[in-house]
């Protein structure tokens, strides 16, 4: 799907087309009747749905507008640190995937939030689905009550998969509120 937007003031200038990705999660209601692990897919579904709902439509330099100082906050960068804790909470520690993230670094930990300058639009919204995808992928067959190891600095922080599902609603949701208030900055857009 390809969108062209236009930024108020900037004319022709402010025209950028994004390529958006093929299967783009529709944003569904979960289901209040669902089965424990199917609700929690669902409402994981719900809140990466509604992230790339903030970004449609517009260019990318208004998926780079960052929000009031002092904070370097943007919609692009809210996409790729999603990208990011996908990876590292459902595959690399749910699945126990050995794999590396794909923005950050040791050296530079924040490069998915603040390394937007050269950051390919498009590129980074394919990247984001295809990362979910592959995160459904990875936990089909992981039961919620599976203890898994920490892949990060507290190695004795075991949790096990329902933890992991909770926290990412939480980190969703919360971020979710901040690409709320992105999008009503950049175009005055709000809703849920």
């Amino acid at each position: 799907m390809i969108v062209h937007a236009t930024s108020p003031g900037l004319g022709s200038l402010g025209t950028m087309t994004i390529t958006w990705p093929h299967g783009l999660p529709e944003r569904v209601d979960p289901s209040r009747l669902s089965s424990e692990k199917q609700a929690l897919d669902e409402w994981v579904d719900f809140h990466r749905a509604t992230l790339l709902m903030k970004c449609q439509g517009l260019t990318s330099e208004q998926l780079k507008t960052r929000s009031v100082e002092p904070s370097s906050l943007t919609l692009l960068g809210l996409v790729r640190h999603m990208s990011e804790v996908e990876r590292g909470w459902f595959r690399r520690h749910a699945a126990r995937e050995e794999i590396e993230f794909h923005y950050s670094t040791d050296d530079d930990p924040d490069a998915d939030l603040l390394n937007l300058g050269a950051a390919d639009a498009s590129a980074d919204l394919a990247h984001f689905v295809a990362e979910c995808q592959l995160s459904r992928e990875a936990t089909a067959n992981l039961s919620l009550d599976d203890v898994v190891p920490s892949r990060g600095h507290y190695a004795d922080r075991t949790r096990n998969v329902r933890w992991i599902y909770l926290h990412m609603i939480e980190e969703y949701a919360r971020h979710n509120g901040h690409a709320d208030m992105l999008r009503e900055r950049i175009d005055g857009a709000t809703g849920d």
